[in-house]
């Protein structure tokens, strides 16, 4: 997946147009891209390696370590980075790094059954029991709580980090489909041969009857939605195979 960066055209186009345009397209829309050289994995590394080593903790700091996380280090492994680099770098620079490490990290650092309790506390609407009668077309755990099952059927579905449901279509001769109102958490929603759309609450999907989808929780996040079922005739589901691990870890 491309980076596309606007940060510098954001905060100085107008003041620096040219220092934005080398920012935004030198060196995140060239340099960050070449991922056939080094991975956004390793590219995180290094950047946060030499940011630290500068003694830099301001905003931008910030931003490398989160985008760190999403391209996959862990809180172990930048701990260890952290750790190694401040024999070369130096100590002091090291606890800044750790402090604000820490603060992004810091969802890692909770037991599962913590994160989900923080989750439930953040939405106004119950998790529900475990989705036990769905769980063959679910990879990773999901929770369902219905909330209206006369007229329109409204369900508050929950899945867990990593948790996504089987590519799908909402079949109907007429009308169908279904509509997703995003209410806590982060999740991705994603359409045959389209690309993904990260989801965030109070985003609102519209999936019309026949559309091969699906959608579940981002890697490091809870996520839930109402599922809100679009009256038609002869409407129905039809589950088709799962997402695979390559298609969804591919997803920043």
């Amino acid at each position: 997946m491309s980076i596309k960066q606007t940060a510098g055209r954001d905060a100085l186009g107008t003041f620096a147009p040219t220092f934005a345009e080398l920012n935004d397209d030198v060196l995140f829309g060239q340099v960050w891209n070449r991922t056939d050289k080094l991975s956004l994995r390793d590219r995180s590394l290094v950047t946060v390696t030499a940011l630290m080593a500068q003694g830099l903790t301001d905003s931008s700091f910030r931003y490398h370590l989160t985008t760190a996380r999403q391209n996959g280090i862990t809180r172990e492994e930048i701990a260890e980075i952290l750790t190694h680099a401040a024999f070369y770098a130096g100590w002091p620079k090291a606890w800044a790094a750790f402090n604000m490490a820490k603060e992004v990290w810091a969802e890692d650092a909770a037991p599962a059954q913590d994160a989900m309790q923080v989750h439930t506390a953040s939405m106004v609407f119950p998790i529900g029991a475990p989705n036990d009668g769905f769980a063959q077309n679910f990879s990773g755990r999901s929770y369902l709580a219905p909330l209206s099952t006369e007229q329109v059927g409204v369900y508050n579905v929950t899945f867990e980090p990593g948790c996504r449901n089987n590519w799908h279509i909402h079949q109907a001769q007429a009308g169908g489909g279904q509509i997703l109102v995003c209410v806590a958490g982060r999740g991705w929603y994603q359409e045959w041969d389209k690309p993904a759309r990260l989801l965030t609450p109070g985003d609102v999907v519209n999936i019309p009857a026949g559309v091969k989808h699906w959608h579940g929780a981002a890697q490091d996040s809870w996520f839930s939605h109402l599922a809100i079922e679009v009256p038609g005739t002869d409407a129905r589901n039809e589950w088709q195979e799962p997402v695979s691990d390559a298609q969804y870890e591919a997803l920043v």
